[in-house]
Parts: C-alpha cells; sequence; structure tokens
C-alpha cells in the first residue's frame, strides 16, 4: 500500500489549471508538487467537497478538485446527496482512505471496518465512483475524469503518514485571498474589487 502523496504526484502534470480545495497534509502535499496560489485550505473538518462545489458551481467552465480524506468524508455525509443532485460537471472528488483520523492521533474511522467509501458515494447519487489500487490506475481514472465532464469521484486505500516537504508559510487567512487573486487573475474577474473601490462604496 502506498501513501497520498505518490498518487497525488502522477496527476499533478494533469491537473493543469484547476482548482485545488484540501486541508492539512494533503495541502502541503500539494503545494509541494505545484506550487501556486490556486489551492484553498479550509480548516474545517469535512467541509472541503461542499467549498469544491460553490466553486465549482460558480466557475463553471473550470475544472475543480478536492482532496479528501476518510475522516473527512465521513464527517460530511450528508453533503454528498447535495453534491450528487448539483452533479457539476467540472468537479472532481479525490479520495484518499488510510482507515483513520490521522491528524488527530490516528484513531480509526468506520472504513477500516464496516463502511465502503465508494458504496456511500454511490448511494448518494455520485454516477461515476471507483476504487484504484495503485498511482498508475488513479491517474488512468482521473484522465478519463477530466475529459468526462461528470461529476467524479476516485478513492485509494492509502497507508497513514506524510513524506517530508517543506511548510506552507502562510495561515489559512492569507491563503483564502491569495486563492480568490489568483482566480480573479485567471479568470479576468473580480470578486473583492480593490480597496479603494471597497472604501467608495461601504465607507467614506
Amino acid at each position: 500500500m502506498m501513501r497520498r502523496y505518490d498518487f497525488l504526484k502522477a496527476i499533478a502534470g494533469d491537473a493543469r489549471n484547476g482548482l485545488v480545495v484540501a486541508a492539512g497534509g494533503a495541502a502541503r502535499e500539494w503545494q509541494a508538487l505545484k506550487a501556486g496560489d490556486g489551492c484553498f485550505r479550509p480548516r474545517t473538518l469535512g467541509l472541503a467537497s461542499s467549498i469544491a462545489l460553490g466553486i465549482s458551481i460558480g466557475l463553471p467552465r473550470r475544472k475543480v478538485l478536492v482532496i479528501d480524506g476518510d475522516g473527512a468524508f465521513l464527517m460530511n455525509l450528508c453533503g454528498l446527496p447535495t453534491i450528487a443532485w448539483h452533479s457539476a460537471g467540472n468537479l472532481i472528488h479525490l479520495l484518499f482512505d488510510n482507515e483513520c483520523y490521522e491528524a488527530s492521533g490516528g484513531t480509526e474511522t468506520a472504513t477500516s471496518s464496516v463502511a465502503d467509501a465508494v458504496a456511500l458515494a454511490k448511494g448518494a447519487g455520485y454516477k461515476n465512483a471507483c476504487w484504484v489500487k495503485n498511482p498508475r490506475e488513479f491517474r488512468e481514472e482521473f484522465r478519463k475524469a477530466w475529459r468526462r465532464n461528470e461529476l467524479s469521484l476516485i478513492a485509494a486505500k492509502v497507508k497513514p503518514g506524510q513524506p517530508k516537504v517543506p511548510p506552507i508559510r502562510y495561515d489559512e487567512l492569507e491563503n483564502k485571498y491569495r486563492f480568490i487573486r489568483h482566480i480573479e487573475k485567471t479568470e479576468k474577474k473580480s470578486i473583492l474589487g480593490s480597496a479603494d473601490h471597497a472604501a467608495g462604496k461601504y465607507g467614506k
């Protein structure tokens, strides 16, 4: 069994200008593979997939990837039917299942025993959801999902642990603004507007 980083490394070159939503170690690993401001890092466990849905709806012509873990996935089961209901064709849901809450001490999750994440996604309405066994299969399914333009979930069992990658040198608040400015620049649209514009609109 391989680690999440091995799978992410297999697709980093195929992700092009896709926007990414990932938290914790996944965000650090992605930043090491694909440096830039196109990755948003939420702090709340479980909300990455719902945030990614919102971005994919707001930017329907832009690919959006969410990098999820089994703990976060299980925390937001109620979000899966909503994601499937909207069925954003530009959203690719990547799930790495290490069968534990690694960041908080390694307590086992339900996927270590009775729960099947892909079956849960299919039950919620995901038409395209599958398990892969290795980075080669992962990349093949990712490329299919990219071309398919339909909501897709690709899941892999991985072993716990993270590689030695550089830390991200700025906090989540700064990340939010850098991410928004990145979208503004690449999409050529205003989201926050300028500081001068905001001052004129909301104050003297």
